[in-house]
């Protein structure tokens, strides 16, 4: 059976952009404006006070994870108000510790800031799936993660680069995971919390070439053909044959940007009868051709 979320990782292709170690002591305040990709916080030791725009200001400690999936401008300090030091994200130099507060002596916080890149697919994926502030903690799981990312970070080993970008991913998946709630924004993840709509959307994802009904996808949850449509509507925000054909799409998008199959063989792929139907709801659903995608995807990739 096939796992959406791994799925969904995989079209992501996560790759962690660490920007530096950050530390406080005393009373500090430091502002950052906004920045508008996925970011993340890992704190190493201690704690401190995060406040972004527009949340509930919270309390970050050791072992905590925090994902921003569009990072709006956010403060981050000690719990004693002082004069906030104002950065732009974009032009803070990487591979420096920045210090703030007290310059010497053992620091109160430290905590490892940086920002997500994802290879091919359009990050607004990750953002249509997750809250505006994904916060975990508690976590045994995550902790583990943490004092890793950590080690990997400071101890400049060979291999840190792979070992971080693999970690970045298992971060990902483990901020998704506790996102599978009444806390995700109506979408997979809240769906894949859904015991019913989880062996429903199973099955999607494990055939999306297949000519799937309303009534077959009811049957598999165990639910009456209305109370699962209502349910899958309300829980993930489109009904469901919408969602099977923006999920149809991703894919299309994925492999259009690979080069490896021809168009026709896509839309075998991804379930469509003919190139001419699939090009037509391709055409519709992303804005252009097929063929006119692929050739834009072939260019970017010569140029990388």
């Amino acid at each position: 059976m096939s796992d959406p979320l791994s799925e969904v990782v995989r079209l992501l292709r996560p790759q962690a952009v660490f920007a530096n170690l950050i530390s406080g002591k005393g009373n500090w305040a430091v502002r950052y404006s906004e920045f508008g990709k996925p970011s993340f916080c890992i704190m190493l030791e201690g704690s401190c006070r995060l406040a972004v725009d527009e949340q509930e200001p919270t309390t970050l400690s050791a072992g905590d994870f925090v994902l921003l999936p569009t990072t709006p401008g956010f403060t981050i300090s000690s719990f004693v108000p002082a004069p906030p030091v104002h950065l732009d994200p974009n032009k803070v130099p990487e591979g420096l510790e920045l210090r703030y507060g007290e310059q010497t002596g053992q620091p109160d916080m430290r905590s490892l800031g940086g920002s997500f890149e994802f290879g091919c697919a359009d990050p607004s994926l990750l953002v249509s799936l997750l809250p505006k502030v994904v916060h975990v903690q508690g976590s045994t799981r995550l902790s583990q993660l943490v004092q890793m990312v950590g080690e990997e970070a400071s101890g400049g080993k060979p291999g840190s680069e792979f070992m971080l970008s693999r970690l970045a991913e298992m971060l990902l998946v483990e901020a998704m995971r506790s996102s599978t709630s009444t806390s995700a924004p109506p979408g997979l993840l809240r769906g894949l919390g859904d015991e019913r709509l989880a062996v429903a959307l199973k099955h999607m994802h494990a055939r999306i070439e297949q000519r799937w009904s309303v009534a077959q996808l009811a049957r598999i949850a165990a639910l009456s053909r209305s109370s699962f449509f209502e349910r899958f509507t309300r829980t993930l925000g489109v009904a469901p044959m919408a969602y099977l054909l923006a999920w149809r799409m991703e894919i299309a998008r994925e492999l259009l940007r690979r080069g490896e199959l021809s168009v026709s063989e896509i839309a075998e792929r991804t379930g469509y009868g003919s190139t001419s139907a699939f090009s037509v709801a391709f055409t519709r659903q992303v804005g252009q051709p097929p063929g006119l995608y692929a050739l834009y995807a072939s260019a970017e990739r010569k140029r990388a």
